[in-house]
């Protein structure tokens, strides 16, 4: 038997309903990208593990700060230290053999390429696995030219591609970071991308004509085909989207 429902309850019904239905057509918000760049995908929800991390910070108070938004004006044209709306996941390589090598040079701060702040990335990945994180994730660091505007530095301990591809702990380590960063910030598989991709993407944004060639030679095209394949074949398993496929690439003209 049905029983009819007062007026005002009636009225309190349809003012949720159409609550409900005004939030599912709410659009998810974008911060810009530079003129000229694509903008990023709206996040997918995080379907990817958070990682076990540890909290290793290097220094990154109010001076480093002021560097920071200091270069970004000089190189990206908006003096600003944040990283907002990410695209981008570079992966590196430190060229030493231990943590502690690595940590050091970017807690120092020194002058790279003659300016400041120094280089930093947000993670570096150890051979036994461990993940250490270094700076907030909302915090901009020099890792890659051209990139560090929109981009994440992961850093692998080692001195090759193929030592971190030949070392299980690390590279699954590396691997899971990756994608936990792709599922939570919605970065597209295209994206994660190589030091020695950088100028191929079409997230790379220099201001500097005599830097707009610099890059590094660490995570080669090759090798990083090969971390890619891994990447999504671990994206499918976990509904991660990857988004386009294959990877959109741009002359360097380098």
């Amino acid at each position: 038997m049905l029983v009819p429902m007062r007026r005002g309850a009636v009225l309190l019904l349809g003012v949720l309903l159409a609550s409900c239905a005004s939030a599912s057509r709410a659009p998810g918000h974008r911060g810009q990208a530079p003129a000229g760049h694509p903008q990023a995908a709206t996040p997918a929800p995080a379907t990817a593990s958070e990682p076990h991390v540890v909290w290793k910070p290097i220094p990154f108070g109010p001076k480093r700060k002021r560097e920071m938004a200091a270069y970004s004006k000089r190189h990206y044209g908006t003096a600003t230290w944040r990283l907002t709306n990410p695209h981008v996941v570079v992966e590196h390589y430190t060229g030493s053999d231990c943590f502690s090598c690595a940590w050091n040079t970017f807690a120092s701060n020194s002058p790279d390429l003659g300016e400041l702040p120094g280089t930093c990335a947000h993670f570096i990945v150890d051979r036994d696995g461990t993940i250490y994180q270094l700076v907030h994730l909302g915090i901009r660091c020099r890792h890659a030219v051209g990139m560090n505007w929109t981009a994440f530095g992961i850093e692998d301990v080692g001195s090759s591609d193929a030592e971190i591809l030949r070392n299980a702990k690390q590279l699954g380590a590396a691997l899971h970071l990756t994608l936990w960063l792709m599922s939570r910030y919605g970065i597209h598989l295209e994206n994660v991308i190589g030091h020695n991709e950088s100028l191929n993407s079409p997230y790379h944004h220099e201001l500097y004509k005599s830097w707009r060639c610099q890059t590094h030679s660490d995570w080669k095209r090759a090798d990083m085909n090969v971390f890619r394949r891994k990447l999504r074949r671990m994206a499918t398993r976990h509904n991660v989207p990857i988004g386009p496929w294959p990877p959109h690439w741009v002359a360097s003209n380098c």
